[in-house]
């Protein structure tokens, strides 16, 4: 019974892991609050989707690798059940691994935006907002924080 009870919180830790906040230009952290960001403005030469790919695999490798190796060792018994326990936790791992994976990539798109003050070309990947649709030749704010930025609408 106690097995069952940890696989029940391992499985929920994972679940809570792979949700994320809100990582469109109209959202921000608590982190990002109260810091001076420079705005700079531009028009966008290109846009391409891109998948921005998923994160977390360790903690959902451990929570795989837990779950199969307590699984395994209920199978025979002696040497038997140490190898099961084994074999459990390796292909938990690989499976836990893979669905943390899952789990947490997104749609992205990577804005290539042409600056105003520079002239330079600079290209920025951001998750894609279902309610802001980038177009080539759009006007847009492009907010800096040291080797981070985000792409809004002017």
């Amino acid at each position: 019974m106690k097995g069952f009870y940890l696989i029940v919180i391992l499985l929920s830790a994972l679940g809570m892991y792979g949700c994320s906040s809100n990582p469109y230009g109209d959202s921000y952290g608590v982190a990002d609050t109260r810091t001076i960001q420079q705005v700079r403005y531009g028009v966008i030469t290109k846009t391409e989707p891109v998948t921005i790919e998923g994160e977390g695999q360790a903690v959902g490798a451990l929570a795989g690798a837990a779950v199969g190796g307590i699984l395994g060792s209920k199978v025979g018994g002696g040497s038997g059940s140490d190898i099961a326990a084994i074999g459990g936790g390796v292909l938990g791992g690989y499976a836990g691994s893979k669905a943390a994976e899952g789990v947490t990539r997104r749609n992205g798109v990577n804005l290539t935006i042409k600056m105003d003050d520079t002239g330079e070309t600079i290209a920025i990947v951001q998750e894609v907002n279902p309610n802001v649709i980038f177009q080539v030749g759009q006007r847009v704010r492009v907010n800096v924080d040291g080797k981070t930025a985000r792409v809004v609408p002017e």
